[in-house]
Protein backbone atom coordinates (compact mmCIF):
# COMPACT_ATOMS: atom_id res chain seq x y z
CA UNK A 1 0.00 0.00 0.00
CA UNK A 2 1.31 3.57 -1.02
CA UNK A 3 2.69 5.66 1.94
CA UNK A 4 -0.03 8.47 1.45
CA UNK A 5 -3.02 6.02 1.58
CA UNK A 6 -1.67 4.31 5.13
CA UNK A 7 -1.07 8.06 6.31
CA UNK A 8 -5.10 8.76 5.33
CA UNK A 9 -6.05 5.42 6.97
CA UNK A 10 -4.40 6.16 10.23
CA UNK A 11 -5.44 9.80 10.15
CA UNK A 12 -9.05 8.49 9.85
CA UNK A 13 -8.70 6.49 12.52
CA UNK A 14 -7.18 8.67 15.03
CA UNK A 15 -10.01 10.75 13.92
CA UNK A 16 -12.57 8.61 14.58
CA UNK A 17 -10.86 7.29 18.27
CA UNK A 18 -10.97 11.55 18.78
CA UNK A 19 -14.56 11.63 18.34
CA UNK A 20 -15.31 8.56 20.10
CA UNK A 21 -13.33 9.59 23.15
CA UNK A 22 -14.80 13.44 23.06
CA UNK A 23 -18.45 11.68 23.20
CA UNK A 24 -17.44 9.36 26.19
CA UNK A 25 -16.02 12.35 28.02
CA UNK A 26 -19.10 14.36 26.99
CA UNK A 27 -21.42 11.37 28.45
CA UNK A 28 -19.65 11.71 31.49
CA UNK A 29 -19.69 15.21 32.55
CA UNK A 30 -22.92 16.11 31.24
CA UNK A 31 -24.17 12.65 33.28
CA UNK A 32 -26.80 13.74 36.14
CA UNK A 33 -24.24 11.83 38.49
CA UNK A 34 -21.71 13.51 37.80
CA UNK A 35 -21.29 17.59 38.65
CA UNK A 36 -17.82 20.05 39.39
CA UNK A 37 -19.69 20.65 43.05
CA UNK A 38 -20.00 16.67 43.94
CA UNK A 39 -16.09 16.17 42.51
CA UNK A 40 -14.63 19.15 44.80
CA UNK A 41 -16.97 18.36 47.62
CA UNK A 42 -14.86 14.43 47.67
CA UNK A 43 -11.72 16.91 47.71
CA UNK A 44 -13.12 18.92 50.38
CA UNK A 45 -14.05 15.80 52.64
CA UNK A 46 -11.69 13.23 54.83
CA UNK A 47 -11.87 10.29 56.59
CA UNK A 48 -11.11 10.66 60.41
CA UNK A 49 -10.05 7.51 61.89
CA UNK A 50 -12.81 7.93 64.82
CA UNK A 51 -15.53 9.56 63.58
CA UNK A 52 -17.09 12.92 65.48
CA UNK A 53 -19.86 12.13 67.80
CA UNK A 54 -20.72 15.69 69.32
CA UNK A 55 -19.99 19.25 68.08
CA UNK A 56 -19.97 21.70 70.20
CA UNK A 57 -19.78 25.36 69.25
CA UNK A 58 -19.66 28.49 71.82
CA UNK A 59 -19.87 31.90 70.15
CA UNK A 60 -18.81 35.16 72.41
CA UNK A 61 -18.82 38.50 70.87
CA UNK A 62 -16.64 41.65 70.11
CA UNK A 63 -12.88 40.71 71.24
CA UNK A 64 -10.26 40.39 68.68
CA UNK A 65 -7.32 37.84 69.14
CA UNK A 66 -5.02 40.77 70.13
CA UNK A 67 -7.35 41.58 73.33
CA UNK A 68 -7.71 38.13 75.00
CA UNK A 69 -3.86 36.39 73.74
CA UNK A 70 -1.29 37.07 76.59
CA UNK A 71 -4.23 39.36 78.19
CA UNK A 72 -4.34 38.57 82.02
CA UNK A 73 -7.06 38.89 82.57
CA UNK A 74 -8.19 36.09 80.75
CA UNK A 75 -6.37 33.52 82.06
CA UNK A 76 -8.40 30.42 81.70
CA UNK A 77 -8.91 31.19 77.47
CA UNK A 78 -4.92 31.26 77.90
CA UNK A 79 -4.48 28.14 79.23
CA UNK A 80 -7.05 26.30 76.68
CA UNK A 81 -5.34 28.09 73.93
CA UNK A 82 -1.94 25.85 75.25
CA UNK A 83 -4.50 23.10 75.51
CA UNK A 84 -6.04 22.39 72.57
CA UNK A 85 -5.72 24.23 69.06
CA UNK A 86 -5.73 27.51 68.24
CA UNK A 87 -6.06 29.56 64.83
CA UNK A 88 -3.60 32.51 64.79
CA UNK A 89 -5.00 33.89 61.68
CA UNK A 90 -8.55 33.36 61.88
CA UNK A 91 -11.03 36.16 60.04
CA UNK A 92 -14.28 36.87 61.33
CA UNK A 93 -17.13 37.49 58.81
CA UNK A 94 -18.40 41.50 59.40
CA UNK A 95 -21.94 40.95 58.38
CA UNK A 96 -24.06 38.63 60.47
CA UNK A 97 -21.78 36.37 61.79
CA UNK A 98 -24.01 34.31 63.24
CA UNK A 99 -25.97 33.33 59.97
CA UNK A 100 -22.26 33.00 58.10
CA UNK A 101 -21.47 30.01 61.19
CA UNK A 102 -24.85 28.52 60.50
CA UNK A 103 -25.70 29.00 56.70
CA UNK A 104 -22.74 30.42 54.71
CA UNK A 105 -24.88 32.63 53.55
CA UNK A 106 -24.52 36.58 53.12
CA UNK A 107 -27.49 38.23 54.32
CA UNK A 108 -27.82 41.51 55.95
CA UNK A 109 -30.36 41.91 58.72
CA UNK A 110 -30.29 44.94 60.92
CA UNK A 111 -29.66 44.55 64.26
CA UNK A 112 -33.08 45.63 65.25
CA UNK A 113 -35.23 43.72 63.02
CA UNK A 114 -37.01 40.81 64.64
CA UNK A 115 -37.90 38.10 62.19
CA UNK A 116 -41.44 37.09 63.84
CA UNK A 117 -42.66 41.06 63.75
CA UNK A 118 -41.11 42.50 60.81
CA UNK A 119 -40.44 39.20 59.00
CA UNK A 120 -36.88 39.60 58.11
CA UNK A 121 -36.23 35.87 57.91
CA UNK A 122 -33.56 34.81 55.70
CA UNK A 123 -34.82 32.44 52.84
CA UNK A 124 -31.77 29.63 52.91
CA UNK A 125 -31.15 26.99 53.74
CA UNK A 126 -29.10 25.84 57.34
CA UNK A 127 -26.81 23.43 58.48
CA UNK A 128 -29.87 21.80 60.29
CA UNK A 129 -31.61 21.00 57.97
CA UNK A 130 -28.89 18.24 56.40
CA UNK A 131 -27.76 17.62 60.43
CA UNK A 132 -31.25 16.32 60.56
CA UNK A 133 -31.44 14.71 57.30
CA UNK A 134 -28.04 12.48 57.82
CA UNK A 135 -30.20 11.32 61.02
CA UNK A 136 -28.07 13.16 63.44
CA UNK A 137 -29.75 15.26 66.42
CA UNK A 138 -28.94 19.53 66.93
CA UNK A 139 -30.50 21.81 69.61
CA UNK A 140 -29.53 25.62 70.37
CA UNK A 141 -29.05 26.77 73.71
CA UNK A 142 -29.44 30.52 74.90
CA UNK A 143 -28.74 31.71 78.47
CA UNK A 144 -31.05 33.91 80.06
CA UNK A 145 -33.33 33.76 77.44
CA UNK A 146 -37.34 34.36 78.98
CA UNK A 147 -38.81 31.12 77.27
CA UNK A 148 -38.22 28.53 74.74
CA UNK A 149 -38.30 30.24 71.21
CA UNK A 150 -38.16 33.41 72.32
CA UNK A 151 -38.53 36.52 70.02
CA UNK A 152 -37.83 38.97 72.54
CA UNK A 153 -35.01 40.90 74.19
CA UNK A 154 -34.36 41.34 77.46
CA UNK A 155 -31.52 43.40 79.43
CA UNK A 156 -29.37 39.60 79.03
CA UNK A 157 -30.46 38.24 76.15
CA UNK A 158 -30.98 39.15 72.24
CA UNK A 159 -32.98 36.88 69.59
CA UNK A 160 -29.96 38.07 67.06
CA UNK A 161 -27.62 35.87 68.87
CA UNK A 162 -29.94 32.96 68.16
CA UNK A 163 -29.07 32.65 64.46
CA UNK A 164 -31.87 30.04 63.87
CA UNK A 165 -35.10 32.39 64.87
CA UNK A 166 -33.93 33.70 61.70
CA UNK A 167 -34.57 30.40 59.16
CA UNK A 168 -38.16 30.07 58.35
CA UNK A 169 -37.79 26.27 58.94
CA UNK A 170 -37.51 26.58 62.64
CA UNK A 171 -38.47 30.48 63.32
CA UNK A 172 -41.48 29.72 61.52
CA UNK A 173 -42.49 26.56 62.92
CA UNK A 174 -43.54 27.06 66.50
CA UNK A 175 -43.20 23.07 67.70
CA UNK A 176 -39.68 23.07 66.09
CA UNK A 177 -38.39 25.83 67.80
CA UNK A 178 -40.13 25.50 71.42
CA UNK A 179 -38.49 22.22 71.32
CA UNK A 180 -35.22 22.65 70.20
CA UNK A 181 -34.38 26.32 71.10
CA UNK A 182 -34.18 26.45 74.54
CA UNK A 183 -32.37 27.60 77.62
CA UNK A 184 -29.03 27.21 78.44
CA UNK A 185 -30.00 25.32 81.57
CA UNK A 186 -31.55 22.55 79.34
CA UNK A 187 -28.48 21.44 78.43
CA UNK A 188 -27.28 20.53 81.96
CA UNK A 189 -30.04 18.31 82.26
CA UNK A 190 -29.38 16.64 78.15
CA UNK A 191 -25.92 16.27 79.47
CA UNK A 192 -26.64 14.80 82.70
CA UNK A 193 -28.78 12.42 81.05
CA UNK A 194 -26.27 11.20 77.98
CA UNK A 195 -28.65 13.05 76.15
CA UNK A 196 -26.30 15.51 74.41
CA UNK A 197 -27.38 16.36 70.62
CA UNK A 198 -24.75 15.86 68.15
CA UNK A 199 -24.33 19.26 67.09
CA UNK A 200 -24.74 22.00 69.85
CA UNK A 201 -24.70 25.84 69.24
CA UNK A 202 -23.90 28.16 72.45
CA UNK A 203 -25.04 31.92 72.98
CA UNK A 204 -23.99 32.93 76.40
CA UNK A 205 -26.28 36.03 77.86
CA UNK A 206 -25.21 39.49 76.88
CA UNK A 207 -22.81 40.20 79.82
CA UNK A 208 -20.90 36.28 79.98
CA UNK A 209 -20.30 36.85 76.21
CA UNK A 210 -18.61 39.75 76.70
CA UNK A 211 -20.59 41.95 74.72
CA UNK A 212 -21.90 43.96 77.74
CA UNK A 213 -19.27 43.28 80.29
CA UNK A 214 -15.51 43.11 80.58
CA UNK A 215 -13.44 40.29 79.52
CA UNK A 216 -12.23 38.99 82.67
CA UNK A 217 -16.67 38.35 83.53
CA UNK A 218 -16.34 36.39 80.01
CA UNK A 219 -13.10 34.34 81.42
CA UNK A 220 -14.59 32.98 84.17
CA UNK A 221 -17.61 32.11 82.76
CA UNK A 222 -16.02 29.98 80.20
CA UNK A 223 -14.09 28.83 83.18
CA UNK A 224 -16.59 27.25 84.97
CA UNK A 225 -18.68 26.03 82.13
CA UNK A 226 -16.06 24.77 79.30
CA UNK A 227 -14.45 22.91 81.71
CA UNK A 228 -18.03 21.23 82.56
CA UNK A 229 -18.29 20.15 79.46
CA UNK A 230 -15.34 18.51 78.97
CA UNK A 231 -15.61 16.03 82.02
CA UNK A 232 -19.00 14.94 80.48
CA UNK A 233 -19.91 11.59 79.21
CA UNK A 234 -19.87 13.66 75.63
CA UNK A 235 -16.16 14.51 75.94
CA UNK A 236 -14.91 11.74 78.03
CA UNK A 237 -16.36 8.72 76.72
CA UNK A 238 -17.24 9.50 73.21
CA UNK A 239 -15.40 11.55 70.73
CA UNK A 240 -16.24 15.19 70.72
CA UNK A 241 -15.23 18.73 69.37
CA UNK A 242 -15.76 21.62 71.33
CA UNK A 243 -15.50 24.98 69.05
CA UNK A 244 -15.29 28.26 70.68
CA UNK A 245 -15.07 31.73 68.66
CA UNK A 246 -15.75 35.50 68.63
CA UNK A 247 -18.48 36.71 66.18
CA UNK A 248 -16.46 39.76 65.42
CA UNK A 249 -13.25 41.53 66.86
CA UNK A 250 -12.87 45.41 66.58
CA UNK A 251 -13.42 48.15 64.59
CA UNK A 252 -10.11 47.89 63.64
CA UNK A 253 -9.00 44.26 64.01
CA UNK A 254 -11.25 41.59 62.44
CA UNK A 255 -8.59 38.56 63.74
CA UNK A 256 -10.34 37.01 66.15
CA UNK A 257 -9.53 34.13 68.24
CA UNK A 258 -11.17 30.20 67.72
CA UNK A 259 -10.00 27.50 69.88
CA UNK A 260 -10.71 23.88 69.33
CA UNK A 261 -11.23 21.82 72.37
CA UNK A 262 -11.72 17.97 73.15
CA UNK A 263 -10.36 14.71 72.31
CA UNK A 264 -11.74 15.29 68.84
CA UNK A 265 -9.02 18.21 68.82
CA UNK A 266 -5.37 18.14 68.46
CA UNK A 267 -3.18 19.28 71.41
CA UNK A 268 -0.88 22.51 71.93
CA UNK A 269 -1.28 23.08 68.23
CA UNK A 270 -1.15 26.62 66.77
CA UNK A 271 -2.25 27.14 62.86
CA UNK A 272 -1.54 29.87 60.76
CA UNK A 273 -3.49 28.83 57.69
CA UNK A 274 -6.39 31.48 56.63
CA UNK A 275 -9.87 30.83 58.61
CA UNK A 276 -13.20 32.50 58.53
CA UNK A 277 -16.69 31.77 60.28
CA UNK A 278 -16.91 29.84 56.65
CA UNK A 279 -14.28 27.61 57.90
CA UNK A 280 -15.66 26.47 60.97
CA UNK A 281 -18.89 25.45 58.78
CA UNK A 282 -17.04 23.79 56.33
CA UNK A 283 -15.46 21.77 59.08
CA UNK A 284 -18.94 20.57 60.68
CA UNK A 285 -20.05 20.05 57.04
CA UNK A 286 -16.63 17.80 56.25
CA UNK A 287 -16.08 15.61 59.18
CA UNK A 288 -19.85 14.69 59.33
CA UNK A 289 -19.79 14.08 54.97
CA UNK A 290 -22.29 16.73 54.61
CA UNK A 291 -22.70 19.07 51.28
CA UNK A 292 -21.33 23.03 51.50
CA UNK A 293 -24.52 24.74 51.78
CA UNK A 294 -22.86 27.60 49.46
CA UNK A 295 -19.78 28.80 47.80
CA UNK A 296 -18.62 30.93 50.80
CA UNK A 297 -18.21 27.71 52.86
CA UNK A 298 -17.49 25.56 50.08
CA UNK A 299 -14.29 28.20 49.33
CA UNK A 300 -13.74 27.93 53.08
CA UNK A 301 -10.74 26.25 53.99
CA UNK A 302 -11.30 22.75 56.45
CA UNK A 303 -10.06 23.47 59.78
CA UNK A 304 -8.41 19.64 59.22
CA UNK A 305 -5.07 20.69 60.67
CA UNK A 306 -6.83 21.28 64.30
CA UNK A 307 -8.49 18.01 64.24
CA UNK A 308 -6.69 14.55 66.12
CA UNK A 309 -6.53 12.28 62.86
Amino acid sequence: MPKTKKYIKFGLTSLIFTILITLALSFIIYSPNFTIQNDINQLNSFDLKHPIDHIVIIVDENKPLSALKNNPNAPYINQIIKQGSYAANYTAVSKNPYIALTSGSVTHIPNSCNPKLDKCQTLVANITDEIEASGRTWDMYAESMPSSCSFSNTKKYTFRHNPFLFYPSIGGNTKQCKNQIVSYSDMWSDINKHALPNYVFISPNLCNDMHNCDIKTGDKWLSNNVSKILSSYAFTQQNSLLIITWDEGSKHDSKVLTIFLGPASRQGYVSYKSYNHYSVLHTVESVWGLKPLTSNDNNALVMDDMLKN
